[in-house]
């Protein structure tokens, strides 16, 4: 695991397979977490015509010293230069290449990104920042109670409300 580095190309091969397969039909994608990370490190090349981000890390830095505030304490986010430190020698990947919050804005695709007002593992601060660096069309959907990548399963109604909504209006043009 290279926390979204190495899982691009995956994301890559992925979305040729989709733009191959289904040539003229519009392309939208559901990414959780490191999913998420990996869909935007991917810099996608096939045109993507909605896109929705939940629960995803900002940069490696934040992610580390959230995880290791939640187990030990506030005191936890001291020890987190010690692992990134660590990151290239067990992955092959540097901190610098791990910052998710810097390629939000290559995505040329209508935008919602979403997140628990409950993540600890990406607190609210990290989401709006990620929504602010993403561009125009965009929406922020705070779901108030969630915690880490359970938006559907925590309100499996308004999760359907929103997303197909939100992927009615870009990628049918008319409402579900």
């Amino acid at each position: 695991m290279s926390f979204g580095a190495q899982e691009a190309a995956g994301v890559t091969v992925a979305l040729r397979y989709l733009q191959d397969k289904l040539p003229g039909e519009k392309i939208g994608v559901i990414a959780v977490s490191l999913g998420a990370a990996s869909l935007v490190l991917s810099r996608p090349s096939t045109p993507l015509h909605a896109v929705v981000l939940e629960s995803m890390y900002a940069t490696i830095a934040d992610a580390v010293a959230d995880r290791l505030a939640m187990r030990l304490g506030p005191v936890g986010r001291y020890f987190a230069p010690l692992l990134l430190w660590q990151l290239p020698l067990r992955t092959g990947v540097s901190a610098k290449e791990l910052r998710p919050v810097m390629a939000v804005s290559d995505l040329r695709a209508p935008l919602l990104v979403a997140s628990g007002t409950e993540d600890q593992h990406t607190p609210w601060p990290e989401t709006e920042r990620i929504f602010a660096a993403g561009k125009q069309p965009k929406e922020l959907w705070a779901v108030q109670g969630a915690a880490h990548g359970d938006l559907y399963l925590y309100d499996r109604a308004a999760y359907q409300a929103r997303i197909l909504k939100f992927f009615s209006m870009y990628l049918q043009n008319q409402p579900w």
